[in-house]
This record gives structure tokens, C-alpha cells and sequence, in this order.
């Protein structure tokens, strides 16, 4: 279903540890799975205003767009900022098994939620066999 992910998700985590920032945008927490007929991702954005998050699909690539921003006024002198903020970007390459004509996105409680259901070609069927003729077989659904 998943066919790969940000390969430098990893790299970038260990040099914003180091460094304490990096150049590109931050990426987000991610849990996936299939459920049913359905594939399902959370993404993880506390703090993040539903109205920032920008989802769009093009060619089978899925691109999750949000920003977090300081929650401080900008007079404010900022005593400890430890939470990230800025620009967050996830991209996910879906298979040809899923079909991105119908995702359903619902954001809750910080977690961003998709729905990507099995395109119905994907899904398994049975092959029904009937008696006599072995030419004459039959697909049912």
C-alpha cells in the first residue's frame, strides 16, 4: 500500500538534535495502517491550526503540508521555546491499490486522520468454478 516514505526523515531528526535546527522543514510523526477496505495514516500535529494543514494528491503522491506557529505575541520576550514551530511537510507514495480519488481527511485532538480506501480492482475475490466445460469459468464477486 505504502510504497516509501522521506527517506532523509531520520538524517534530519539526528541534525536538528545536534544542531538544534535544520534547513529543510520539519516532518511529522506518522502511524499507518490497513483497516478493512480502508488504509488509514495519523499524522501527528498538536498545536496546529486545522486551517493551516494543506493536503493534495497528484500522481499517486500524497503531500501534507501544516504550519505551527509561535503561540507568544510578538512583544513577547520568549523564555523557553523547546516546542517546534514553522513549516511541516510529509510526502507518502501510495500504491495503484489505493484508490485517492475518495480520501477522507479529519483532524482531532492534534492527529491528523486519512482514509484511503482499497481501490475496488485491489480487493480480493473468489473464482468461482463450475462443473462440465473446464473452458467455462466463472468470476464472481
Amino acid at each position: 500500500m505504502l510504497m516509501r516514505t522521506d527517506p532523509f526523515r531520520e538524517f534530519d531528526r539526528l541534525t536538528q538534535q545536534v544542531f538544534g535546527s535544520t534547513a529543510r522543514p520539519a516532518a511529522m510523526a506518522m502511524d499507518a495502517y490497513r483497516s478493512g477496505d480502508d488504509f488509514v495514516v495519523h499524522f501527528d500535529l498538536p498545536g496546529v491550526d486545522p486551517e493551516s494543514i494543506d493536503l493534495d494528491v497528484e500522481r499517486n503522491v500524497l503531500n501534507v503540508r501544516a504550519e505551527r506557529r509561535l503561540p507568544a505575541p510578538e512583544d513577547a520576550e520568549m523564555i523557553v521555546a523547546e516546542r517546534p514551530t514553522g513549516s511541516f511537510t510529509r510526502q507518502l507514495f501510495l500504491g495503484d491499490t489505493l484508490d485517492t480519488e475518495r480520501i477522507d481527511a479529519s483532524y482531532d485532538a492534534g492527529v491528523l486522520t486519512l482514509r484511503i480506501p482499497v481501490a475496488e480492482q485491489a480487493k480480493p475475490r473468489r473464482i468461482r468454478i463450475t462443473g462440465g466445460d473446464s473452458d467455462r469459468k466463472q468470476i464472481s464477486r
